[in-house]
């Protein structure tokens, strides 16, 4: 049977009859009489050789019960077929009526099996008596002790007996778990092996199909982004020569307009480019040492953007100079946007084996409920959605960027009014 249910129900089956097996062989060892009886009737008719006989006075046949006692370590008591009490020795054993019916042998010898005479032995003598005997080894009272392990034993034994089948269950699904979650982290590569024919190679085969589907639409589209980029710098390039053809007699003002409006784009596909490219390959080099006091001060430098704050510490990281730059440049132009006319600020903090970069403005501030959201792709806060200023993807690329580099960005309101942008990224030792 090649399917998982009928695998599942085949075990269980296997299970509940193994079970069933080792509690027949508990009851059976636990009823010895069911096995016993006729090796009990011949102990008896060895018993009443050694017995007075039945005409015996009572006193012989308690001295002889005496003798036996003492040297079988047994309470013992003898009736006679009626039920009167011969003789005794130990403590008192008294036996159900249903053993001394007039004439009635057919229970012949057994073991008594009610609350009362549990542990006693009746044995059926030939002359018409009974032999009632009971045996108390210094351990009975460690028995249900015993029978207590044994039932952990067999339940031991049942554990381990189906622990490599569920783990050859359990271990293909997760496999399956690791590789969506693989999927789940970008790897669109991620592929599980199919093993065997039942629904967890099912479930593996459609989730192989899905992430090639997936990677096959990425791709796509991954290829139409650049491909689109690329393009539109061509008509960009003819836009700009136009400009500059057109003659003094044309409006200041257009010039000025359409030359902005060429440049936004630009750096709209620049930035389109960029995104591209870290989707495509996440796993860019950053093997290099980078100061980022050097970077911040030469973007700071070209922004003009004012006030580097710096505690003197080592603030290099390991990383790659040309993206990291990128994210200092956008979190300035972005402050610079949002908060025209007001200083932007910026401070590099080091925190045990982080490096801190904050760049700080005194603008209107992110609510509390967007603080997330602008770092999405192509996202603006309402107040920017009517100005048109800006595409939204600067402060994605800084949180792309972050996270190649293992660390994260996050925004903060600041103390006194404005917006803070916090970067942290591990330092190089």
């Amino acid at each position: 049977m090649r399917r998982l249910s009928w695998q599942i129900q085949l075990s269980v089956v296997a299970v509940l009859a193994v079970f069933a097996l080792l509690s027949t062989l508990s009851w059976w060892a636990m009823q010895p009489e069911r096995r016993a009886g006729p090796m009990l009737d011949n102990v008896a008719r060895i018993v009443a050789l050694v017995l007075p006989p039945p005409d015996a006075p009572a006193a012989d046949q308690s001295a002889r019960l005496h003798e036996l006692s003492q040297g079988l370590h047994l309470d013992l008591a003898i009736h006679a077929a009626d039920g009167a009490q011969l003789g005794s020795t130990g403590e008192p054993l008294q036996g159900p009526s249903a053993l001394f019916a007039d004439g009635d042998r057919r229970i012949g010898s057994r073991f008594l099996r009610s609350r009362r005479d549990r542990g006693v032995v009746a044995l059926a003598l030939p002359d018409g008596r009974w032999l009632l005997a009971r045996h108390r080894p210094p351990h009975d009272r460690f028995r249900g002790v015993g029978f207590g392990l044994m039932l952990v034993g067999f339940a031991a034994a049942l554990g381990i007996g189906s622990y490599p089948l569920v783990q050859r269950l359990t271990r293909r699904l997760e496999r399956l778990r690791t590789h969506v979650e693989a999927l789940g982290s970008g790897d669109l590569s991620a592929r599980v092996a199919v093993e065997g024919h039942d629904e967890i190679a099912g479930l593996a085969t459609s989730f192989n199909d899905a992430a090639a589907r997936i990677e096959r639409l990425v791709e796509a589209q991954r290829t139409t982004l650049a491909s689109a980029s690329h393009e539109l710098r061509s008509p960009l390039a003819r836009m700009r020569v136009a400009i500059e053809l057109l003659g003094n007699d044309a409006r200041p003002e257009i010039r000025e307009r359409l030359a902005a409006d060429i440049g936004e784009l630009d750096d709209l596909i620049g930035e389109l480019l960029l995104a591209s490219r870290l989707d495509a390959a996440p796993e860019v080099e950053r093997g290099e040492r980078v100061d980022l006091l050097a970077v911040l001060a030469e973007e700071a430098a070209r922004t003009g953007a004012q006030g580097i704050a710096h505690t003197g510490q080592d603030t290099t990281v390991q990383g790659n100079p040309r993206l990291l730059r990128r994210l200092v440049r956008n979190l300035f132009e972005n402050a610079q946007r949002h908060a025209p006319g007001s200083p932007v600020e910026a401070e590099l903090d080091v925190e045990a084996s982080v490096a801190i970069l904050r760049v700080k403005d005194r603008g209107p501030g992110v609510p509390a409920s967007e603080r997330e959201r602008i770092f999405e792709p192509f996202y603006r806060p309402a107040g920017m959605r009517e100005t048109g200023e800006g595409a939204g993807l600067g402060l994605a690329l800084v949180r792309q960027i972050a996270e190649i580099h293992g660390g994260q960005v996050r925004c903060l309101a600041r103390e006194g009014g404005g917006t803070c942008f916090e970067v942290r990224l591990g330092r190089s030792h």
